[in-house]
């Protein structure tokens, strides 16, 4: 793999406002630094994935037969994963390539490093931070990593960026936190200037 290229772990085109508005396709990396137990995403950190490597020019390249499709809705690439933000500067690269056209949009966990979070928000139009639960535990519990760099990247985001720009996701997740833990967690982050929340439940298939 050379500098300026990144491994992805699927290309999903012709989404309808499932991951930012309008027309979008969501682009997912490989890598994360989370281990999730009832993680959707698992071949994201299996060493046995097969992986597509893209750098920059090649993925605008693929995603651009879209192009009318992204301009006539406000549409454009959301990266999610896997971690987005393990890759700023493919971030950047690629924002240079597409200009101001496309609407950008990263779903992350927010516990990378801080200086991936200045980077992407210089590029990303649009955050989804999916922060599972302010409670440390519960957070800990559930992804295996503490929240403490997440929290610290909450505040730098906001710092640095409008609070429209960023929507928190909070899901209901069975055995690890209950609706009174997100309300708490809702709480917390209306107290740190958030506005934009999404709530849902984890449907957790047994096997």
């Amino acid at each position: 793999m050379t500098m300026n290229q990144a491994p992805f772990i699927a290309i999903s085109r012709h989404r309808i406002q499932t991951d930012g508005e309008g027309v979008t396709t969501l682009c997912g990396f490989y890598g994360c630094p989370l281990r999730c137990k009832y993680c959707i995403n698992p071949q994201s950190f299996r060493d046995n994935t097969k992986k597509l490597l893209h750098t920059p020019e090649s993925l605008y390249n693929a995603v651009k037969l879209d192009d009318i499709y992204f301009q006539a809705t406000n549409g454009g690439v959301t990266f999610g994963g896997g971690e987005p933000l393990l890759y700023p500067d493919f971030l950047k690269e690629f924002r240079a390539l597409c200009g101001e056209k496309w609407h950008l949009c990263a779903e992350t966990s927010l516990n990378v490093n801080s200086e991936a979070v200045e980077l992407a928000s210089s590029v990303i139009d649009h955050f989804y931070v999916d922060i599972k639960d302010m409670n440390g535990e519960i957070y800990e519990s559930y992804t295996g990593k503490s929240n403490e760099r997440v929290i610290e990247n909450l505040k730098l985001l906001l710092s640095l960026t409008s609070p429209d720009r960023i929507t928190v996701r909070i899901p209901l997740i069975k055995d690890f936190n209950t609706e009174s833990d997100r309300q708490k967690s809702v709480e917390t982050l209306k107290e740190m200037g958030f506005t934009k929340f999404d709530l849902f439940n984890y449907i957790i298939k047994r096997k």
